[in-house]
């Protein structure tokens, strides 16, 4: 894939490839193009970028370990395997990166109310500590039933002083908390900016979510070329919408020599209902402002989801991973829940690391393909966010 093809991306219409644009209804049209307009005059305005990169580094903990996981390295038996440690930033997980970029961006625009939509909690968590950190009232949307098993993280965000509304609607999960936001910004959209937390919805946030998490696979680079001096052979990511695999893998596109597998929420299996990757048996559609892949129907209406992580457990993903599928860029395979336990376990077991139900399933494929590698190849998994938030949900099925 050649580099001008990587830069282009998305076009000037929001569209990587068939997938992205703008599918939201005419009163939010304004608010989204004077969020891009700002975007671009941000990202050339030299003071924006050096308050970013300050608070990146003394508030959230940038740049972050890249971590030889020896012994688990050692159990597996083949490759050498690395953690990208943003596990270890300020709120415990990625999510910090984008939020306090976006905040700064909310500030510029004389906003001056922040909503924002969590699964895991994590993204509510990360947005209610910006908005806390810079005096903006906070609204968090999350589903009920996300509420009860992510019960830290709405503590978390009622102690960062955010009003938590609980969403009743549907599966009462991520969607419908998206779902809510978006009714709200449509309704609120002079006064307030919605911090959408992956890489999806419409253009232009999964271009800003994207580039605000690039910082991850920026820091990955040049820490593998200092330790190893050279690249690696495989970089492993969890994907619900997306947000954490496209920055840790968009610095490492042009390299040909380097291959991405993104893991999906495979549930109870890939059974209809059951499971939340897109990719297996899912279809083109349009869903929360974007075209991109899905699960739906024969008659386009969406599919129940499920995960035992409430941060995979949503039925679309960013339409910049289904325009690299497509490609066959990045290569995209399915943790099931009983492998992303297993994978919980095994890391807290033989590394001391707890790590987020999400960042599991990454650990879940690393635990699949590790072995059958050779000794001397490097693989590099991003430990997207820690397990404090998952306890007690693991305890309730490992430790019964």
């Amino acid at each position: 894939m050649s580099n001008s093809a990587t830069i282009n991306l998305p076009d000037a219409s929001g569209h990587f490839g068939p997938y992205g644009g703008m599918f939201v209804p005419e009163t939010l049209m304004t608010a989204l193009q004077d969020l891009e307009r700002e975007y671009h005059s941000a990202r050339k305005d030299s003071e924006f970028r050096k308050e970013l990169g300050g608070l990146l580094a003394d508030f959230c903990g940038r740049p972050t370990a890249l971590y030889f996981a020896e012994r688990l390295t050692e159990k597996l038996g083949g490759a050498k395997i690395y953690l990208k440690r943003e596990d270890l930033l300020h709120t415990g997980a990625h999510k910090i990166n984008n939020a306090i970029g976006q905040i700064l961006l909310a500030r510029r625009m004389g906003k001056t109310r922040i909503i924002a939509e969590t699964g895991a909690g994590q993204h509510g968590v990360a947005t209610a500590t910006a908005a806390a950190r810079f005096g903006f009232e906070c609204t968090i949307y999350m589903g009920a039933v996300d509420m009860e098993r992510q019960a830290l993280n709405v503590a978390r965000m009622r102690f960062l002083g955010a009003k938590v509304v609980g969403v009743t609607a549907g599966q009462a999960t991520l969607k419908e908390a998206i779902n809510e936001a978006m009714r709200d910004w449509v309704t609120n959209v002079r006064n307030t900016h919605y911090i959408l937390g992956s890489a999806l919805g419409s253009h232009p946030y999964p271009m800003i979510v994207r580039d605000f998490h690039r910082v991850i696979g920026d820091e990955t680079r040049r820490q593998i070329l200092q330790r190893e001096e050279r690249l690696p052979d495989l970089l492993v990511a969890c994907v619900g919408g997306g947000s954490n695999a496209i920055g840790f893998f968009h610095p490492f596109i042009n390299d040909e020599s380097v291959k991405m597998t993104g893991v999906e929420a495979g549930g109870d299996g890939i059974v209809r209902g059951r499971h939340a990757a897109r990719f297996q048996g899912g279809k083109l559609g349009v869903l929360q402002g974007t075209k991109t892949w899905l699960l739906a129907d024969a008659d386009g209406q969406i599919e129940l989801t499920h995960s035992v992580s409430a941060g995979l457990d949503y039925a679309a993903i960013g339409p910049e991973h289904s325009y690299y599928r497509d490609s066959g860029r990045i290569d995209y395979d399915y943790a099931t829940d009983d492998e992303a336990l297993a994978g919980f376990r095994t890391l807290s077991e033989i590394e001391g690391i707890i790590p987020a139900l999400e960042t599991a399933h990454a650990i879940a494929h690393v635990i699949k393909v590790a072995p059958a590698m050779a000794k001397d190849s490097l693989l590099i998994a991003n430990l997207s966010g820690r397990g404090d938030k998952d306890v007690s949900q693991a305890a309730e099925i490992l430790l019964a």
